[in-house]
């Protein structure tokens, strides 16, 4: 097993490591990968995230994205006491501001629509740390898996996707799993894309 703790500060070091021409790459490669895969296709309403904190890079696959007509979205964090998500329309004019943890989202009133998390097809999910067996570490707040936590309570699969991205490095043997995680159907970094053991695609 491995502690959450020290996986969080050894993998988030590595990440900042990156040069700026590692990072384009890195990013261009997943994107390629992703844009090929039926996963990608099939999909017409995708969340997507905005890199922090030496996170992989999506904006060229957003762009791709937008180009296709897919229906592009980005998270927005519920109040403070709920630690939940929804989601907002984002395109290439989408007026932005930061959230309480410094990290760009979509300006937005009490009075807008918010896309629930349950209409989406695929869901780009950031994260610290992944194992072979879909487990992932976020950065600690939880709110990935309370916003997707309906999906331990469904017999059959169904949408949306949860794919991480992540550098291949950020790879590790076994993560000690807890009961509110919610596991990744899928893995995608600059080598390519793996499906996990709990993966059932229709």
């Amino acid at each position: 097993m491995t502690d959450r703790k020290s996986l969080r500060f050894t993998m988030r070091d590595k990440r900042r490591a990156l040069s700026a021409e590692q990072q384009r790459e890195a990013s261009l490669m997943l994107g390629e990968h992703l844009a090929a895969h039926r996963l990608f296709q099939l999909a017409h309403r995708i969340a997507f995230y905005l890199p922090n904190d030496g996170e992989i890079d999506l904006s060229y696959l957003m762009e791709y994205a937008w180009q296709q007509n897919k229906h592009c979205y980005l998270p927005v964090l519920g109040p403070r006491n709920g630690r939940r998500m929804w989601f907002l329309p984002y395109r290439s004019d989408t007026q932005l501001i930061p959230n309480r943890f410094g990290i760009p989202e979509p300006v937005h009133s009490r009075r807008d629509r918010l896309f629930s998390p349950m209409s989406l097809d695929l869901v780009l999910m950031p994260l610290v740390a992944f194992d072979r067996a879909g487990n992932r570490v976020g950065m600690g707040g939880g709110f990935y898996d309370r916003t997707f936590g309906f999906r331990r309570y469904r017999r059959h699969w169904q949408r949306p996707w949860l794919l991480g991205t992540a550098y291949d490095f950020q790879q590790v043997e076994q993560i000690d799993s807890a009961a509110w995680d919610v596991p990744l159907d899928g893995i995608a970094t600059e080598q390519g894309i793996q499906r996990f053991p709990a993966y059932t695609p229709d």
